[in-house]
């Protein structure tokens, strides 16, 4: 059931305004959120089963991973600007029905092209679902009350590497890798259910139904380059690079440094997650009034836990840093995409697009330096780099200041064109 609505007072919506957060509808999207980051990492997980079951070499399979990200970094301007028009109920709701069929199909793949065939279809839902549902969240709470809504949703992302990646693993081994990838699907199937019951609807705003696929395109180019998204994008990119050089290769860095393997590995992972949606809860209480300083917090808490990595700390050092690591590292992801929509309220799915788009190029690249860096033997170049990537981009965050405001800054969207001077 959706809260208790009131009259908007904003002149470009046709939609009520919610007294409070629509805390059932958020917990779903927070459920589609988890499933979907459960599915773009569950073949790191399975790689020695789907290699022997498709008979290729865990190369291949784990080319799937970085295919993936390209793929969402790729398709999710253009496919979010063809989208513009749906209404966003509808929109969000199609991309559940898609990644539900891709991971139906890619249970019975039985070839490797197959599944990487289901695993495009699946990524370029993802990048349409990641570009939209924090504009959507936002309008599921009152005004002021939309970092805490976002928090809310990108919990579940959190909660993925809690409990989603480990339990597909782990049905994988017990069973086989297919029943692993048809229960991610069922479990989207009962999420699009749950949404379609208790998600609103959530008509295009009248200035987004005006727009054309180019004109949405341009927005999307303006936003690419303008003073309200490049900053943003290019923060996110840049820790983003930092996180993923050395999250990549999480297992053999505690391994070395606190020579931890098996169960004591995978309880430190477990902790990673948890103290991961801890600082989500934690960052969700303070993004609206704060945001520019929680932004700057995360980036030091992630820069300090890293060195702390660099050399070899022993146990119990690297039990702290790697928790205070997921405490940190967890937030950054929801309270970037928070700052770049409130930099662009006119145009937020254009800017959450952009957003999106820099975020996975952040994946792919910093997964691919640490892979270049890890096999040619410089394991411990991983965590300095994170270290020193993640501190620029608290650097940036700091000369950048306006970069994340308490609230919309409506004068510096690059999409919204002033009226007219009198003649």
């Amino acid at each position: 059931m959706s809260s208790p609505t009131r009259t908007p007072q904003l002149p470009d919506s046709t939609t009520t305004v919610p007294d409070r957060p629509n805390y059932a509808a958020l917990t779903v999207l927070a459920t589609c959120s988890f499933i979907y980051v459960t599915a773009e990492v569950l073949p790191v997980g399975l790689l020695p089963q789907i290699s022997a079951g498709l008979d290729v070499t865990e190369a291949q399979v784990g080319l799937l991973l970085t295919s993936y990200a390209a793929v969402a970094a790729v398709t999710t301007i253009p496919m979010t600007a063809l989208t513009m028009r749906f209404t966003r109920n509808r929109l969000l709701a199609g991309t559940l029905a898609v990644f539900v069929a891709a991971q139906l199909v890619a249970a019975f793949a039985p070839s490797l092209t197959i599944l990487s065939v289901t695993r495009i279809f699946s990524a370029a839902a993802h990048g349409v679902f990641w570009a939209i549902v924090a504009p959507i969240a936002a309008r599921l709470a009152p005004p002021g009350q939309s970092g805490k809504a976002t928090a809310v949703v990108f919990t579940g992302s959190s909660l993925a590497m809690v409990l989603g990646a480990p339990i597909a693993t782990v049905v994988g081994q017990a069973t086989s890798w297919r029943v692993a990838v048809a229960s991610v699907g069922g479990v989207g199937a009962l999420s699009l259910i749950c949404f379609l019951i208790v998600v609103p609807r959530l008509p295009v705003l009248p200035r987004d139904a005006a727009k054309t696929l180019g004109s949405q395109l341009g927005a999307a180019a303006r936003q690419i380059r303008s003073r309200a998204t490049l900053p943003g994008c290019l923060i996110t990119l840049t820790a983003v690079v930092g996180q993923f050089a050395a999250y990549t290769y999480i297992a053999p860095l505690v391994r070395r440094d606190g020579g931890l393997d098996g169960r004591g590995l995978a309880l430190l992972l477990l902790g990673f997650g948890v103290a991961g949606v801890l600082g989500n809860i934690i960052a969700g209480r303070f993004i609206d009034r704060r945001p520019d300083l929680v932004m700057m917090t995360i980036f030091g808490g992630m820069a300090a836990s890293m060195a702390v990595l660099v050399g070899t700390p022993g146990l119990v050092v690297t039990v702290i840093a790697v928790l205070f690591w997921g405490l940190a590292s967890s937030p950054m992801s929801l309270s970037l995409q928070a700052a770049v929509i409130r930099r662009a309220p006119r145009s937020q799915d254009a800017a959450a697009s952009v957003q999106v788009v820099a975020f996975q190029i952040g994946i792919g690249s910093g997964a691919l330096i640490g892979e270049r860096l890890y096999g040619h033997g410089y394991l411990a170049l991983l965590p300095l780099l994170g270290a020193i990537m993640t501190a620029l981009a608290l650097v940036l965050a700091y000369r950048a200041k306006e970069t994340f405001p308490r609230h919309p800054v409506p004068h510096v969207d690059a999409t919204h064109q002033p009226p007219p001077a009198p003649r």
